[in-house]
């Protein structure tokens, strides 16, 4: 453990922040501007996640699509009823095991993440815009590595904890 702290105090500057706080900030900056621009859409930045992986991923359980949402089981649950009333998602047993609701987007649902493409992707632009091909893949690869060390490491603990 002191070999990380040192590795950590040698690539970061006296009094610069560290890569997980710039990474929240930089969460808390498109959670506040994609909430912005998907209201006047009747959305929040968390509805339309959960309505993007839908579109990815296809038909998912609440539970499935809580983990690929990064919410809890119950907070799904309410955002699941809420989109099911609004028409936006529909459920359907799944095949083999009636008990399991799959949620799958509507042609309504499908219409309004249509319609939330030109502002994600003004947010994506401009957060890209100043940066190269090249440093658009770098920091691509460099957050897709994040994602994956640290979801190994979170897979790790819940194992030992288990």
């Amino acid at each position: 453990m002191m070999g990380a702290v040192s590795t950590s105090a040698q690539e970061h500057p006296a009094g610069a922040p560290l890569t997980l706080y710039l990474v929240k900030r930089l969460e808390l900056v498109i959670r506040a501007l994609l909430d912005d621009a998907l209201r006047p859409l009747g959305l929040t930045t968390l509805q339309y996640t959960a309505l993007s992986v839908l579109e990815a991923s296809g038909a998912l359980s609440s539970a499935q699509l809580a983990r690929r949402s990064f919410l809890r089981p119950q907070t799904m649950h309410e955002m699941v009823l809420a989109l099911e009333k609004r028409g936006l998602i529909a459920r359907t047993p799944k095949a083999g095991n009636k008990r399991v609701l799959l949620a799958g987007l509507t042609d309504a649902g499908r219409e309004l993440l249509a319609g939330c493409a030109p502002a994600v992707a003004e947010l994506e632009n401009a957060l890209l815009a100043d940066l190269s091909p090249g440093q658009r893949a770098t920091f691509r690869e460099g957050l897709q590595h994040g994602v994956t060390a640290l979801g190994a490491l979170s897979g790790q603990r819940r194992a030992q904890e288990a």
